[in-house]
């Protein structure tokens, strides 16, 4: 039986990824900043602290595969300054804190996945809409864009230790507990969709169960190996994803256009990505030999709502 020791573990996705993981019959140990007693089978806590530099040895000896999700959320707050340095930091810090430990610590780690995003990329060109954004395109010269280089770069050390590393730059996870598709909700159920800007800007998005499954193919097959992005196979537009939803819950209702100006007034910087337009490209996974269960917005959006 393989153990997966999973950062980021009891958020949305890797609560997610932690029930696959048991109901396939592995154990699991999620790190967490304090001391916690499972009451769940085959799962188990350890502490680890970031800003100490400390990560409990024994849980690192014990894993067969880490997956790495730790990180501020990106969309939690506004773009102030400090919270800019708290995105940046909690992902480059607590990467570069497993590469430590990996390599002074005793350990059997065989692969590790470490979570990125399709914010390495800009906004599209002719070539993307046309193709998708693929992974060997080059960083963005954003705030993003920097942070998913420096995110990335900063366990890229594990590759000299002899460990597989597989890293996923995911996109817009569309799940039921919350997120991006909770913002869309809460306009619909009022009667009102919320169009963003022009509403053409294309959204490349994952179902979460698609991305446990990713994570999970990524964890089990040795041939996975690289960067890899996490998109659904058929990217939509914020128009199509906005409408799509408010005909879920209204016949009639009024469609309202959020113009750029006052998006940027209320989010900030941040406003720039909610308007940006970004199609990538998944071929490269699904050449793997991954297959999607939620290829389509349509059957997506059905499950979810």
């Amino acid at each position: 039986m393989q153990t997966v020791l999973i950062t980021g573990g009891t958020g949305m996705v890797g609560t997610s990824l932690t029930e696959l993981l048991l109901s396939k019959g592995y154990e699991v140990i999620i790190l967490t900043r304090k001391p916690r007693v499972s009451q769940i089978p085959n799962l188990t806590y350890a502490v680890w602290d970031i800003d100490k530099g400390y990560i409990d040895p024994l849980a690192i000896g014990q894993a067969d595969a880490i997956v790495h999700l730790a990180g501020a959320g990106v969309a939690d707050k506004r773009w102030s300054k400090k919270r800019k340095q708290e995105i940046v930091d909690s992902r480059v810090k607590s990467g570069a804190l497993l590469v430590k430990y990996l390599t002074e610590s005793p350990h059997h780690v065989k692969t590790v996945v470490t979570a990125s995003a399709i914010g390495w990329y800009g906004p599209d060109t002719e070539q993307s809409l046309q193709h998708g954004f693929v992974e060997t395109d080059p960083v963005d010269a954003s705030f993003l864009g920097e942070t998913c280089k420096r995110w990335e770069d900063s366990v890229k050390p594990i590759e000299t230790l002899g460990i597989r590393l597989v890293t996923l730059r995911i996109g817009i996870v569309l799940n039921k507990e919350g997120g991006a598709l909770a913002e869309f909700i809460k306009p619909a159920k009022f009667g009102i969709a919320a169009i963003l800007g022009n509403g053409q800007q294309v959204i490349s998005w994952i179902h979460q169960q698609d991305l446990t499954n990713i994570l999970l193919f990524s964890i089990a097959n040795d041939n996975v190996n690289g960067i890899f992005n996490a998109v659904s196979p058929n990217s939509t537009t914020n128009k199509a994803l906005t409408i799509f939803i408010i005909k879920y819950y209204h016949t009639y209702f009024l469609k309202m256009m959020i113009p750029s100006w006052l998006l940027n007034l209320i989010l900030g910087e941040m406003s720039v990505e909610v308007l940006k337009s970004a199609n990538v490209s998944s071929k490269k996974i699904e050449k793997m030999g991954f297959s999607f269960k939620f290829p389509a917005i349509s059957s997506a959006l059905s499950d979810l709502l």
